[in-house]
This record gives structure tokens, sequence and C-alpha cells, in this order.
């Protein structure tokens, strides 16, 4: 890709990136990543690109660059980061993906699809078709194991010459990896910063080994770092809703719905998407219309290709329509269901759904309890329901790990979290009169 098309192709899909994950933050916290962002620009290479640094609303912990020096750094990550040397370190292995053109080729290849790309393609009247869609990440391949390598090193040569602890790229590289097991359980998690950034087995240990080519630095900023994310929102935020136990809630919106047992949900601004082991996948979103909810189904959402008779229902005094027929989805027989249900004037909130053949039927009358569930949440759940805050806490005498973990509010193992997410994976103890990062 010529470097005159990066500007022009990175505005494009900067406003698909703001369509999929909704508006940027802006405030102190965007103002830091900014000013640190280009810190670290100024020693790239490329002179001719004009860097710009966007924080996401999100709860995901990636980052990711465009053509044209668009980059992008989710309100996730920042949670888990330890320093202002690690923070920088990201934004420097991202200035490397656009110094050497990554982004691009991969554009140029067509291995970017964009935002909104077709994750269920029934097969509708014999051919497969775009029936339900879910917003994806930008990337839908992940960089090569050499592109990521080269990313590495040029992020260890742009902190060092800022100024900072090039050691930094391993350390954040080590708390990546540490996070991605604790949440999936010692397995990889394809939705987290690897799925798009792939961490080789040497990777942490290539990029120690590229800081011991600069000179020694200490300067971590740590504290600096830790003031300016304190209270910060951790995992969902008011405005995008909430998982807690089995239901969804979104008090903005005003809606609450069951979760299927043993699902994973991924909530995107743009909709929920619940994973099941099965392989079974529901997709929450909504959409407007004037319509009644049976033509709205058939004419609007399906354009007229339904397969089967469509019923109309009456969801907790919401009308609704509802259809089914079978499709293939990756290569494999599914029973897809489509449900429409009229919140509001002209607002629909929608469930599809694709269930692999031979799911067992006890499953599938969960899945139809879900869709059943939809209702309106009530004052006291609203009233109840606050968002997790990542709050800095100065460890006091006699504070040990499990003094000041029993204090985080995760579920699962409180001690691991903490480890974790104060980056002590060494066997580290706490130190009286340093702060640490607690969820609350």
């Amino acid at each position: 890709m010529p470097a005159s098309n990066e500007a022009a192709i990175g505005a494009s899909e900067h406003a698909k990136v703001e369509a999929q994950f909704g508006k940027f933050m802006t405030g102190p916290v965007a103002n830091y990543v900014n000013s640190v962002g280009q810190k670290v620009a100024a020693h790239t290479e490329r002179k001719d690109i004009q860097y710009k640094f966007y924080v996401l609303d999100t709860p995901m912990v990636n980052a990711f660059a465009l053509p044209g020096g668009y980059t992008y750094f989710s309100r996730g990550l920042l949670t888990l980061a330890n320093s202002e040397a690690e923070l920088a370190a990201v934004i420097g292995h991202e200035i490397g993906h656009i110094t050497g053109r990554h982004a691009a080729e991969r554009m140029s290849r067509g291995a970017v699809a964009g935002i909104g790309a077709a994750v269920i393609g029934a097969a509708v009247g014999g051919s497969a078709g775009q029936v339900a869609n879910l917003g994806s990440n930008l990337y839908l391949s992940s960089y090569s194991r050499n592109q990521e390598h080269q990313s590495d090193e040029l992020g260890v040569r742009y902190i060092s010459r800022a100024g900072y602890d090039p050691m930094s790229m391993a350390k954040f590289l080590a708390s990546l990896d540490a996070q991605t097991k604790l949440q999936s359980g010692g397995k990889s998690n394809a939705t987290n910063y690897f799925s798009t950034h792939p961490l080789t087995a040497d990777r942490v240990q290539q990029a120690r080994v590229e800081a011991t080519k600069f000179p020694a630095n200490n300067n971590l900023n740590r504290a600096a770092y830790l003031t300016k994310i304190n209270g910060l929102t951790y995992g969902d935020s008011a405005d995008q809703g909430f998982t807690k136990g089995n239901r969804f809630y979104h008090p903005a919106m005003d809606f609450t719905f069951s979760i299927p047992k043993g699902a994973k949900v991924q909530n995107q601004p743009s909709n929920v998407a619940m994973a099941h082991p099965n392989g079974s996948l529901v997709v929450f979103d909504a959409a407007k219309s004037s319509a009644s909810p049976a033509s709205y189904l058939q004419n609007e959402w399906l354009k007229g290709k339904a397969q089967s008779r469509i019923e109309t229902a009456n969801i907790n005094g919401q009308s609704a329509a509802t259809t089914g027929f079978e499709g293939v989805v990756n290569g494999k027989q599914v029973d897809l269901r489509f449900t429409a249900i009229q919140y509001a004037p002209g607002k629909y909130y929608r469930f599809q759904m694709a269930i692999p053949k031979g799911t067992s039927s006890a499953f599938v009358t969960e899945l139809k309890e879900t869709t059943y569930s939809l209702r309106k949440m009530t004052g006291a759940e609203k009233a109840s329901l606050q968002p997790k805050t990542l709050r800095v806490l100065t460890a006091p005498s006699g504070a040990t790990i499990q003094s000041m973990s029993a204090r985080m509010n995760v579920e699962g193992d409180k001690t691991q979290y903490f480890r974790v997410l104060n980056g002590m994976l060494n066997g580290q103890t706490v130190q009286a009169g340093q702060p640490y990062k607690i969820v609350m």
C-alpha cells in the first residue's frame, strides 16, 4: 500500500471503529494516554505520520493500530498496566506495527475485512447469506510471528529512546499472559489481546533479550500512572450494562434477560454475544422500525427469506414475532432462530441464535427461556447495580497479599487476581507505604 493512501484509509476505518466501540473516552485519562503516545512517537523512524491516540471505553484487554497513525487502547488494558513505562511499551508496539506497515499490508491483502463481519452465515435459499451479523473486533486475523517480534523490537527501541525502562515490554507481556490464563482457566482466550497479537512461547523472553541491548533504565513512572488511573471503571460500565450472576442488566436502556448457563458473554456497544462450549451462539441487539413484529421480521430483518412460518408472541407484555429454520455456520448444520420484540414504539430488541444439531433438548429449552426472559428492570435492580471501580490504595504497615486481596470485588481467586492486577508474578510481597490496585 502506498504511503500516500495510509492516512485516507486510516481516517475511513477510524469512523468504523467509533461505530463499533462507541464514543472514545475524553478527559484526563485520554489526555494522559495521548501525551505518553506523543512522547514515544517522537522517536519513530517514520516522520511522515501524524500519530493519534484514542482510548476505547471497553473492558476488553486489547490495542490495535490502523494505517495513518491511528492507534487505540482499551480501558481494560489501562487497568492491567502497572506503570507509565508499561503503557509506553504497548504504545511503542502499536507504533511499531505502523512503522512496519503491518496493518497496511494486511489491508492490501484483504486480511482485514473491517467492522461488522458476518458471524452467522445462514444457508438461505441455497446460498450463504448474511442473515445475522455480529460486530467483530477490527482484526479478523492475527499478526504473523515475525510481525509481532518486529513490533516488540521497535517498541523496546522507542521506549528506551523516550527514557523508559526497556524491560517494561517483557513485564507487560508477562502480565497479559498471566491475566489470560487466570480468566480462562489456563486455556487460550479467543477474545483477548493475544488473539490479535499472538503470544509465542519465546516472545516474553525475546523481549527481555532485546531490552539488554539498550542502556539500563529504572524509570517506570509508576506512581504517576497509578494516580492517573485511580477511579477508572473496571469491567462493564453503567452505559454498557452488566453481567451479574445468570442475568445481563442494562440500566440505561432499561432491560434485563437471563444468560444460558455456562455461556461466555462478550458485551460490546453494538450487541451482546453469548457463546456456549457446546457451539451454540446467541446474539442480542437492537433495531429501529415502525412495522409490526411479524412484518419487521419477515420483510426488514430477514429480507423476505424466512423459510418457516412466522409466529407471533407476547413476551412480558411486549409484542413479538419469531421464526426458525435450518442453516449452515462454519460448515456445520445448525438450527437458526430469530426473535424480534417490539420494546417501544419504533424500537426492537432482537435475539438471533445458532444451535448445533444434536444439542440436548434441555439446553434448547434454556435458550428459549433466555428469549422469553427479556423484561424491564425494577427500581430496586437499577439502584443496586453499580460499576466496579479500580482504586489505588497505599499498603499499611503489616499488610500482606492476603489482607490486601481480601478487599477485591472479583469472582474467583482474589489472591491471584491481586497478583496479576499488580504485576506481582514472581513471588513478590506487599511493601508497606507502596500503592496497589484494588477492584472495589
